[in-house]
C-alpha cells in the first residue's frame, strides 16, 4: 500500500511539473536560441543534481558508466535540445500530445530490445497510436499553416530516446539509488553541454533584457524543478513500478499543457484532441496487462 501511494504521488507530481515544462521552453525561447535552452537546460540541472547526489558517484562500477553514459546522452543531453527546436515551429500543448508516444515506444523498445513479450492487442495498439499521430499531423499542418509540423519528428526522436532510457535503467541500473542515477546521467553530459553552450555566442546576450531575464527565470526553473528534481521523482518511479507505469506519466501531461497553452492563447481544434486520444488508446492497448485467468 505505501508504494502504491507513493507511485501516485509521483505520478501526479510529475504530471504537474513536466506539464508546465513545455510553456517555460516557449517563454525561454522569447530570449534564448533553441541550442542555448537547451544547454543552460542541461548545465544548471547538471550542478543542481551534482551539488546533491555527489558522493553517490564514488559506488559506480566501469559498467554503471558505460550504462549511464548512454542513457545520460538519450535522455538528458539530446531531448533538451529537441524539444526547444520542436516548440520554435509547433505549439506547446500540441508538443506535449505528440510526447504522449513516450509510453508506447517504451513497450515497443522493450519488446524489440530486451525480450518483452508481444501480443497481438500490443501489434494493434502501436497502429493505432501511429494512426493518431498521423492524424495529429495532418490537422495540425491545416490548422496552423505556418507552421513546420515535420519539427514534430525532433519530439518522436526525444520519445524514442525516453523509452530506450527508462529500459536500460530498470535492466541495468536498479542497484543504484535514484538520485545516483539521475546525477552521474547528468553528470556524464556536463561537459558537452558546457562545450554547446560556449559556442552558442552566449556572451552577446544582453542580459538586462526584460525578455532576456524572464527567459533567464523560465529557463532555471525548467533545470531545477522540471528536470533536476521531476528526473530524481521519475527514477524513482521507475524503481518503485515497471517501466512502462512510469512512462505513463505522459498520459497526464498533455491535460496540464494544453490548459497552460490555451492560457496563452494557443489553439487546438477537436481534430487535434482526436488525435490525441487515438495515440492514448493505442498506448493504452500497447501497455494494458492481460487479466489473470481464474
Amino acid at each position: 500500500m505505501y508504494n502504491v501511494n507513493r507511485k501516485w504521488i509521483y505520478l501526479l507530481s510529475l504530471s504537474v511539473i513536466w506539464g508546465s515544462s513545455f510553456i517555460l521552453i516557449k517563454k525561454a525561447l522569447l530570449g534564448f536560441s533553441p541550442v542555448q535552452v537547451g544547454a543552460i537546460r542541461i548545465v544548471f540541472a547538471a550542478l543542481f543534481l551534482l551539488l546533491l547526489g555527489f558522493r553517490g558517484l564514488r559506488s559506480l562500477s566501469m559498467t554503471d558508466w558505460k550504462w549511464m553514459i548512454t542513457a545520460g546522452f538519450l535522455s538528458s543531453f539530446f531531448p533538451p535540445f529537441l524539444f526547444a527546436l520542436a516548440q520554435t515551429q509547433i505549439d506547446s500543448g500540441v508538443t506535449s500530445i505528440f510526447n504522449s508516444l513516450a509510453p508506447l515506444f517504451t513497450a515497443v523498445v522493450g519488446i524489440l530490445f530486451f525480450g518483452a513479450l508481444v501480443t497481438r492487442r500490443q501489434i494493434l495498439g502501436v497502429f493505432i497510436g501511429l494512426a493518431g499521430t498521423l492524424i495529429l499531423f495532418i490537422a495540425g499542418a491545416k490548422l496552423n499553416p505556418h507552421q513546420n509540423y515535420w519539427y514534430a519528428t525532433f519530439i518522436l526522436l526525444s520519445a524514442l530516446g525516453y523509452a530506450l532510457n527508462i529500459n536500460i535503467i530498470k535492466k541495468h541500473l536498479s542497484h543504484l539509488s535514484s538520485l545516483t542515477i539521475t546525477s552521474a546521467s547528468f553528470g556524464g553530459v556536463l561537459l558537452p553541454a558546457l562545450i554547446v553552450l560556449g559556442a552558442s555566442d552566449i556572451g552577446s546576450i544582453t542580459w538586462s533584457s526584460q525578455s532576456v531575464r524572464v527567459a533567464t527565470a523560465c529557463v532555471l526553473t525548467l533545470a531545477i524543478l522540471g528536470t533536476g528534481l521531476a528526473n530524481v521523482l521519475f527514477n524513482k518511479l521507475i524503481k518503485i513500478s515497471s517501466p512502462v507505469y512510469a512512462a505513463s506519466v505522459t498520459y497526464l501531461i498533455p491535460l496540464v499543457a494544453i490548459l497552460w497553452g490555451l492560457w496563452d492563447g494557443e489553439i487546438i481544434n477537436w481534430v487535434q484532441l482526436f488525435g490525441g486520444i487515438v495515440i492514448l488508446l493505442g498506448v493504452y492497448l500497447v501497455n494494458k496487462k492481460k487479466a489473470p485467468q481464474s
